[in-house]
């Protein structure tokens, strides 16, 4: 309920009202609209540094920074959702480090046991000191089985490179997205970071997701005009000519 609450898409949340009080939506990117509405009841800002669901909407360079330091001046915690962006997916082991600032408390899931359920909260020392045992927790928050998995995914992200490698394809499947965007004249933008990237279309996106998966290709399709690319962070060259080509056919 609480998730549900925070998120800012009604569509999620219709069917569960009433949903949680406390929570306030304020729009990605605009500092001054964060400063408004900080009060004396506030206690964090939970945002993520790269917006997934929301359509892949990358931050403006200066914004988180200037987050992490309207936080520290009014003593209020800064949170982040790092669930999709995070375990290399965008070219860095978090997404925040792009970014130059470190959050105060992290969610993280899905990727971090590569798919077997698991979900977890980090925090900085002083923050975690407040959670006494038992005061968060989750029924599949941390078998032993899918921890043991855990273990394995960030042993195979910093010993074997995958992060380099996600951030090298990353470069080169934008590029090539870049390049459907100068034939295309419905593909509006190209955004996105590493091996998290969108491209916006002045069309509906289902069919070209339908079309693509006749094809074998599987894409999605958020926020309704908006293709979202999240392939596994193996993804070879090769692979990318080959949905370029199928992207291009099934556009013209």
């Amino acid at each position: 309920m609480a998730t549900l609450s925070a998120t800012g898409q009604e569509k999620i949340r219709k069917g569960f009202e009433p949903i949680l009080e406390g929570f306030d939506h304020i729009p990605f990117n605009d500092i001054d609209a964060l400063q408004k509405n900080i009060g004396p009841s506030t206690c964090a800002v939970l945002l993520e540094p790269i917006q997934g669901e929301g359509g892949v909407r990358c931050p403006d360079p200066d914004y988180l920074k200037a987050v992490r330091r309207l936080c520290d001046e009014t003593e209020v915690l800064l949170i982040f959702d790092e669930i999709q962006t995070g375990m290399g997916r965008t070219g860095k082991f978090f997404a925040y480090e792009h970014f130059g600032i470190e959050p105060d408390i992290m969610t993280l899931a899905k990727a971090l046991a590569n798919g077997l359920p698991i979900g977890a909260m980090l925090a900085r020392e002083e923050v975690a000191e407040v959670f006494g045992p038992g005061s968060h927790a989750s029924t599949f928050g941390g078998t032993p089985i899918v921890t043991a998995a855990s273990v394995q995914v960030v042993k195979v992200l910093l010993e074997e490179n995958i992060i380099d490698h996600c951030a090298k394809m990353g470069a080169y499947f934008k590029e090539r997205l870049s390049g459907l965007k100068a034939k295309h004249e419905s593909i509006v933008d190209v955004r996105g970071m590493g091996l998290l990237l969108g491209m916006n279309l002045e069309m509906e996106g289902d069919t070209i997701v339908k079309s693509c998966m006749e094809k074998g290709f599987l894409i999605n399709c958020i926020q309704g005009n908006i293709l979202r690319f999240i392939p596994p962070l193996i993804i070879e060259k090769e692979e990318i000519d080959a949905l370029i080509a199928c992207l291009d056919e099934v556009l013209r």
